[in-house]
């Protein structure tokens, strides 16, 4: 009977605390084991072209995962699902007879994969969801631009993972009571946050005009037999970039596709003679040259023991800036240079934004490469002139066409025109940043000079009929830690209409076969700028404002 007292005893205080003194613990413990935490996933924000156009969206794939704790059949579920995920059955025994409580067994399956799983007989323990996934509807079109996300769906290159805050969203979350066999209680406990959509971003990139560079740029290098190539078209006034395409040439004679990196703002490269305009815009704003001066121009130009020459040789020529920049004359560029100095020529190539970054913000954007005013050699001044002993992206190069074409003031480029929030409503982002670098004056005077370079200079090969244009041939030799025998970096880089720009572009080849500017990049440059001003249907100037040369206003429609 004592016995039986004392066992009664502990029993009563054992129950005591536990349905009293311990009982909110314990109750803790029971929920913690029949609560379940699902995640709900936020929908990624769509990213779109200008024009609405969607160009990366997230859309719902059915993955398929399993808790092996409450799998009871591993060998009969791996033989079902192994044929219809493709995967084999010992994979998938390994993976259902895991000390886990959640392993994935396939993830993001398309539609007739994931219906073929749902009509298979139900296995304990072994469920499926939707989750989702980023397709690109307009296939790889800008896709070095707008980025990747990783199988968590979150961006990890590009605008993807620049904006990876904004296009994420929120996860939510649903509490759901289960019982010991993980199906679903009843009645029981049931708590959800429900998930915030990320937000969407609308590009200034024009899908259509993204498509057609692409196309063009890949066809000059598979017959140029070019590396690589890169294009991009902007609205000099507004910065915004219309089109950025990054090809490079296909493997075994395979056709060129998009570099797997936005090459147009993370590479640099020494741009050659596209450069001359930094070099005669600063001599002319300082004044130290007059558009109407005379040099005495010969075709090769010492310089603290190393000689200069010109790309063809000529008996000295009696040429104003304007006959430098068209005949893109190394002796003449260097001559123009002498008479700015160079404490003026470093603070202009400075202002011109071609030491830093151009602004945009991309992730990985290079800055421009230039030689400290107190490191500048005997030679530092005239290489400059002519394009070398610096490095710059080929945006920053075309930002300095957009200066001049902007009557002067330097704007920022842009990729993104706006956000569209969860709410559905669109908003603006502010203005980029703008700074003068040179006179109304001093840019209209080069936009002149560099309408005679295409109309009968070296870049006669970018003209576009019906149009005046203005840009610039570059042809440099190819540095890989030293200058590659034989190698060069052929460009093209300018604005049409010259007398009021709408519409700008440069192109860049690497290694291109004829490797001249005027021979690989103006072709290029005239097809796209062709396009353009018909897409945009930008006028073309009167047949006698033509003929008789002059720059007359034009009331081009905004891109």
């Amino acid at each position: 009977m004592g016995a039986l007292v004392l066992g009664f005893g502990a029993v009563l205080v054992r129950l005591v605390d536990v349905q009293g003194i311990s009982a909110g613990q314990y109750a803790v413990i029971g929920q913690d084991q029949r609560l379940a935490a699902v995640e709900l996933p936020a929908t990624r924000g769509a990213i779109y072209d200008r024009n609405g156009a969607a160009l990366a969206v997230s859309v719902a794939r059915t993955t398929v995962w399993a808790d092996p704790q409450l799998v009871d059949d591993p060998a009969g579920a791996a033989a079902a699902l192994a044929p219809v995920l493709g995967l084999s059955e010992s994979e998938l025994r390994a993976k259902l007879t895991t000390n886990s409580s959640y392993v994935t067994l396939a993830r993001r399956l398309d539609e007739a994969t994931a219906e073929a799983v749902r009509a298979l007989p139900p296995f304990k323990g072994v469920l499926v969801k939707d989750e989702p996934t980023r397709v690109l509807p307009a296939g790889p079109v800008a896709s070095p631009v707008i980025g990747l996300v990783d199988t968590d769906q979150l961006g990890f290159s590009g605008l993807e993972g620049q904006y990876e805050q904004l296009l994420a969203g929120r996860a939510g979350e649903q509490l759901v009571e289960r019982d010991p066999a993980g199906r679903d209680i009843a009645g029981g406990v049931r708590h959800s946050r429900e998930p915030v959509a990320g937000t969407g971003l609308v590009l200034t990139i024009d899908r259509d005009l993204q498509f057609f560079t692409e196309a063009a740029l890949a066809r000059q290098i598979t017959s140029s037999n070019a590396r690589s190539g890169i294009a991009i078209v902007m609205d000099p006034l507004t910065g915004e970039v219309l089109a950025m395409a990054n090809m490079v040439a296909g493997a075994n004679g395979k056709a060129p596709q998009p570099s797997g990196y936005n090459k147009a703002v993370i590479d640099v490269y020494e741009p050659g003679s596209v450069n001359k305009l930094v070099t005669m815009a600063a001599a002319l704003d300082s004044g130290a040259v007059g558009r109407n001066d005379v040099f005495t121009v010969p075709d090769r130009i010492t310089v603290a023991g190393d000689t200069f020459v010109d790309a063809e040789p000529h008996p000295p020529r009696q040429w104003t800036p304007g006959d430098i920049l068209s005949e893109s004359s190394n002796a003449g560029a260097i001559m123009v240079a002498q008479e700015l100095g160079r404490a003026s020529f470093d603070r202009y190539l400075r202002a011109f934004r071609l030491d830093g970054d151009s602004g945009l913000g991309f992730p990985g954007e290079a800055s421009g490469i230039l030689p400290d005013l107190d490191a500048w050699s005997g030679t530092t001044l005239p290489t400059l002139a002519i394009g070398y002993g610096l490095a710059v992206t080929p945006l920053q190069m075309l930002t300095a066409y957009n200066t001049i074409a902007n009557d002067g003031v330097y704007v920022a480029p842009s990729l993104v025109r706006s956000e569209i929030g969860p709410d559905g409503r669109e908003r603006a982002l502010p203005p980029p940043e703008q700074q003068r670098v040179v006179s109304s004056a001093t840019a209209a005077a080069v936009r002149e000079m560099l309408a005679g370079t295409v109309a009968h200079g070296t870049g006669r090969t970018a003209a576009v009929a019906g149009y005046t244009v203005g840009g610039k041939t570059g042809t440099a030799r190819k540095a890989e830690g030293e200058y590659k025998e034989g190698a060069y970096v052929a460009s093209f880089a300018g604005f049409i209409p010259a007398e009021s720009p709408r519409l700008s572009a440069i192109v860049v080849l690497d290694e291109p076969q004829p490797y001249t500017g005027a021979l690989a990049s103006g072709p290029v440059f005239a097809e796209l700028a062709g396009y353009a001003v018909r897409h945009y249907q930008v006028p073309p100037k009167p047949v006698g404002d033509l003929a008789a040369g002059t720059l007359v206003a034009s009331s081009a429609t905004r891109p």
